[in-house]
């Protein structure tokens, strides 16, 4: 029997998985729940489901912290399970994992590790830039483009990518994602309004305003705790709050990329001129993101259907298309710097 091959996306609140026997995309919550800090709850979409809302003793864990792995031995318990839960897991496969490229290769070789390493007992596990995965999920020709520019905007980070000719120019990762906006958002409520909300009501007045493309007098109900009274109760918030909060976060974002992009190579820089930027990640459809960022760095923006997706798309064609197999790596590889 043929062995299967898996492409991974780890994201650090979502994993994206191509499944090359099935010939399908899935994805899941990157969470765990944990039960008196010892045994599993349960993984996935349904220990996300118990965030905020989990009695004391179980934990809900996240993982991956700032787009890398933080609790490797959770992280691989999670990856097994949701591998083989319903999915006929098949052990001995082989994987191709995007990872983030402005990362220690400590940590790049931790994604390595993470299915190297296990009960899963890989055949082979090859890596390829995330940043390049993006490009090819895209259907962008990129051996023959001279340039270009994408932002891939994630839970906890942002991930900067200048690529020309097939390969990385530049790449920065930014500590900065939508859930530093959503704790600017709930920072910012208790502060002007003396009313405690939880994570999950930030993101969902984020979705719900955006950065644009909204009247300037609207408001959404929500529900959290008065902090004067403790009582738990509705409140009308503004649109100003919300705008306010993701000022700073999204104005660092642009100081980012204008950074990359005074860095790049001036023939490398006309090629961005002309295709402008490409948003990806879970961040790329938030409400008036690619406006604000046309505006602010002066080129055209471009945002796929489904962005959140283009990583593993992209690691799904080069799985399927062997002239796409040069743009990974193994670390076992004589000469991967690792081994120097």
């Amino acid at each position: 029997m043929a062995r299967n091959v898996y492409g991974l996306d780890l994201g650090t609140y979502e994993i994206k998985v191509f499944d090359k026997k099935k010939d399908k995309l899935w994805k899941a919550k990157n969470v765990i729940a944990m039960q008196d800090k010892k045994y599993i709850f349960s993984v996935g979409d349904e220990a996300f489901a118990m965030y905020e809302k989990a009695p004391a003793n179980i934990q809900v864990v996240f993982p991956m912290k700032n787009g890398v792995i933080a609790h490797f031995d959770d992280m691989q318990y999670l990856l097994q399970n949701l591998l083989g839960m319903d999915r006929q897991f098949s052990r001995g496969a082989e994987y191709v994992i995007a990872v983030p490229t402005d990362v220690t290769e400590v940590e790049k070789k931790a994604f390595y590790d993470l299915v190297f390493h296990s009960t899963a007992k890989a055949k082979s596990v090859r890596i390829v830039e995330r940043g390049i995965a993006d490009a090819v999920g895209m259907g962008i020709d990129i051996w023959n483009e001279k340039g270009i520019f994408i932002a891939n905007f994630g839970g906890e980070t942002t991930e900067l990518s200048v690529l020309a000719s097939g390969g990385m120019v530049l790449n920065r990762l930014i500590k900065i994602g939508g859930v530093h906006m959503d704790a600017a958002i709930a920072n910012l409520v208790r502060h002007n309004l003396d009313f405690l909300i939880g994570r999950l009501t930030a993101e969902a007045l984020r979705k719900e305003f955006g950065v644009f493309d909204q009247e300037g007098d609207a408001t959404l109900k929500v529900a959290g705790r008065n902090l004067l009274t403790g009582v738990p109760q509705q409140e009308d918030i503004p649109i100003g709050i919300i705008r306010a909060a993701m000022k700073e976060p999204l104005a660092e974002c642009v100081r980012s990329i204008k950074a990359l992009l005074d860095r790049t190579p001036p023939d490398v820089r006309r090629g961005i001129d002309e295709k402008g930027i490409y948003l990806t990640g879970g961040l790329a459809g938030l409400k008036g993101l690619s406006t604000y960022l046309e505006e602010s760095t002066g080129l055209k923006v471009t945002t796929l259907p489904d962005p959140e997706l283009c990583a593993v798309r992209g690691l799904k064609q080069i799985i399927l298309n062997k002239d796409y197999k040069k743009l990974t790596y193994s670390m076992l590889d004589e000469d991967y710097r690792w081994l120097r």
